[in-house]
């Protein structure tokens, strides 16, 4: 690894540790209706968009990651919603759909996700959590590059960051693996990061 490599990956590190922080205490205040007003509906762009892609990339919202599943319930009933799944602690990532009811087993990372024999999903949108975020696209993860990895071999798909407020920041630390955002979806705001929504 570089020194600038090794560099940006300490950035983010540091970055991590702070927007964890952040969020965790951002959640814990905000009062139960705030809780319950969030998330819950999507701009007309995104709705827009649903309308004429046949299956959607969502995922379980893990600690204090805003809980989106309650907008998809009628796609996961018509069987058009999948979830990231993990096969073992390994660098790839895959997406099985999921229906309301159904269960979800323990990931290897500790995540929920559909069981080994759902069946394999290619999204045409992808909503994925993040930690931060910022105006142009930029993303932070938990740090193991399983949405990079999944964006870079499936490009042409939209990527809707979904965060909370507290979670943007000023400019993201970028490394060339690192693939932009076509949007972030905030309790407060819509935001447009490049020009293919």
């Amino acid at each position: 690894m570089s020194p600038l490599s090794a560099d940006l990956v300490q950035k983010k590190q540091e970055w991590r540790e702070k927007l964890r922080f952040r969020r965790k205490h951002f959640v814990a205040n905000l009062d139960a209706m705030a809780q319950l007003a969030a998330f819950r509906s999507l701009p007309t762009p995104l709705t827009d968009a649903l309308a004429v892609h046949a299956t959607i990339g969502a995922y379980v919202a893990w600690g204090d990651e805003p809980d989106i599943l309650p907008l998809f319930a009628g796609l996961a009933d018509a069987g058009a919603l999948a979830l990231p799944h993990h096969a073992g602690r390994v660098d790839a990532m895959s997406f099985k759909r999921w229906r309301t009811g159904e269960p979800l087993e323990k990931g290897p990372w500790g995540t929920r996700q559909p069981s080994e024999a759902a069946s394999a999903a290619a999204p045409d949108i992808i909503f994925c959590p993040l930690v931060g975020f910022d105006r142009r696209g930029g993303r932070i993860g938990q740090g193991g590059g399983h949405y990079d990895r999944y964006f870079a071999a499936h490009p042409v798909m939209l990527r809707i960051g979904i965060g909370w407020s507290v979670q943007e920041i000023d400019e993201v630390p970028r490394e060339s693996t690192d693939m932009s955002l076509d949007a972030v979806l905030t309790e407060q705001e819509f935001i447009f990061c490049g020009d293919r929504l």
